[in-house]
Parts: C-alpha cells; structure tokens; sequence
C-alpha cells in the first residue's frame, strides 16, 4: 500500500541528494521504489532536471494536490462557467484571493459559483497544462512557475547542516561540559522572541534578549552571549531546525568555534533539556508576553534565578553551583 511522503522523508532526501547518494540507495534507505523517490524529485525540483530537490516544495505541490483533489474535481473542474469566470479574471491580473472574495460577495448564496483562493492555486498550478497554464501564470503577480511555500513551512534549506546523528556519544550521555542546546522563546503573536542556551550537563541556562528573530540577529546575538564562557565551555550546540539558524555557519560558528547539530525534523524531544527549560522560562513569561517590552535587566534576572534553583536531576545542587565547580577543577 502506498503511503504518503512525510516531511521528514523529504528532508532526509534532500540530505541524501546532497550527500551524492542516486536515486537507488535512496530508495532503499527510505523503503520506496525507485520511481516514487524519482517522482518526488520531480515534484520538489520544480520538473526542472538539474535543479535541487528542496523538500518543501515537495510539501507544497502535494498539499496542492490534496487540496485539490478534496475540493477542485468535485466541484471547479466541472464547473465550465465558474472556470471561464476565473479565468477571465486572471487574466485582469486579479490575484486568487480577490477572485475568491469577490466571488464570495457576488454569489455567495450560489455555492456552484464560489471558489477558494486556494483551489485556484491548485487550479493554476496543478491542473492547468501547456499555454494555459503558462499564460495563467503570467498573469500573477510573481510568476514563478511554482507556487512559494508560506512562511510556517520553513523557508529554505540550512546551510552546512550536520544531523544530529553526527554528534559525538558524549553529548547524549552528559560525560563532558560545555554541550549545549538552543531554542527560541516567542512571545505575543509570535512577533518578538528570546533564545534559550542550556547547558547540557549543569542545565545552566543563558537566556538571550533579541531585538529581532531573523536568521542574522539570532546567530549575533547568540555568538555574543557565549563569547564570555571559556573555551572548554563551548564545543557544540544542538538545535532545531528553525529558519533563525539558516545562517549559522557564518555568524555564529565563525564566531564561537562551537558545531551546531540538528535535530530531525519535527522533533523536539531530541533537545530534551531546552524543552524543559522553556517550560521553566514559561513560568515567568507567558505566552502572550512582548518581549520587546521586557527589559534586559529582567531577562537575566530570570536567568539567575533559574540557575540559583536547585534540580533534583543534579542531587538537589544547582546549575551554578555544579559549573562553579566546573570551573575551579579546571582553573
């Protein structure tokens, strides 16, 4: 039976394309016939040849798809009126979502002649074939041949993405200070944010004010922070695989000589003690917090107070006084 390729699926396929691996060994890595994983490339390269597979475009041709399958067939595909109407308007360079409302507004008690902005995506995209399809496209504002993914599916690949299967024993069992993992904690309307550094073995915690979360301040402003710690204190970071970090390698591990490693894709459980944190942080910021008005002052005054905290998995010591330590061994 055939199953539906999971995001997850795609990434590590873009991680095979990228590593030289050919359309076989993919398939057998991933338990799929070699021509479902040559489909899929075609779907996440646009049908262009040589140009890379990029796993949200595959994401986002198969939710047109879906999409369209759910609701196009049934009812706009066998519409001849409403899809001469549609086209009509394209063609005035009407954008999907005018089309949609004024169709809305005009017929909205005729059920047969409305029609979703996202049903005339698909329509244009999908279904659409040779001129028409093209001079469709034309008339959209971008005219890319291939609909841009929205921003909450992750925009871009991550440059010089190490997985996190690459990270050394270590790490996952503690032995050694000085790993830590990363996060963002985002306030009211996601519009404003902090990062959250752990410390993996003391679960001491950097929170990082941010005047913004765009890939160039995060990495900055996190460089930043660590670059007081000593250098035995900063050998790796873990993270997710958020937009904010597409930048890393330039800006933050230029900078700090620390190796960022990535979880899999929708897993945060593999950042376990960042997770934990956030929860920790949570208490003294809501989710409807705008860090914007938060001074710094208060911001690391949390800090403290979540390192002054004693934790049960460190025997009831607390992260500063377990780094404390730390630091006096190797003084």
């Amino acid at each position: 039976m055939y199953l539906r390729f999971s995001m997850q699926e795609r990434v590590r396929m873009s991680e095979l394309f990228h590593a030289g691996k050919n359309l076989t060994e993919i398939a057998i890595e991933l338990g799929r016939s070699v021509s479902t994983i040559s489909r899929e490339k075609y779907r996440g390269a646009c049908g262009v040849r040589h140009r890379p597979y990029s796993p949200f475009k595959g994401e986002q041709v198969a939710r047109l798809r879906s999409s369209s399958r759910r609701s196009g067939k049934t009812k706009f595909l066998r519409n001849g009126k409403l899809r001469k109407l549609v086209d009509r308007l394209l063609k005035k360079h009407w954008s999907p979502e005018q089309i949609a409302a004024t169709l809305s507004g005009r017929f909205g008690g005729q059920s047969n002649m409305t029609v979703s902005h996202e049903t005339i995506y698909a329509y244009v995209f999908i279904y659409a074939r040779g001129q028409l399809r093209k001079d469709l496209i034309a008339c959209l504002r971008q005219k890319r041949p291939v609909r841009r993914a929205k921003a909450n599916w992750r925009k871009g690949l991550i440059n010089d993405l190490v997985s996190i299967e690459q990270r050394p024993v270590e790490v996952e069992n503690r032995e050694i200070p000085g790993h830590w993992e990363g996060d963002l904690v985002l306030g009211k309307n996601q519009k404003s944010a902090i990062g959250t550094l752990v410390e993996r073995t003391s679960r001491a915690v950097i929170l990082v004010p941010l005047a913004a979360k765009d890939p160039r301040t995060v990495a900055k402003t996190f460089a930043r922070e660590v670059k007081h710690l000593p250098s035995q204190m900063k050998l790796s970071l873990t993270y997710d695989r958020g937009i904010e970090m597409t930048r890393h390698h330039r800006l933050f591990t230029a900078r700090t000589k620390m190796r960022v490693y990535f979880c899999h894709p929708h897993s945060p459980w593999e950042r376990g003690t960042c997770e934990n944190t956030n929860m920790l942080v949570r208490d003294f910021f809501s989710k409807g917090t705008d860090f914007n008005t938060i001074p710094r002052s208060e911001i690391k005054k949390v800090q403290r107070l979540l390192n002054e905290r004693p934790r049960k998995g460190l025997g009831w010591k607390t992260p500063k006084e377990i780094m404390e330590n730390f630091f006096a061994l190797n003084a």
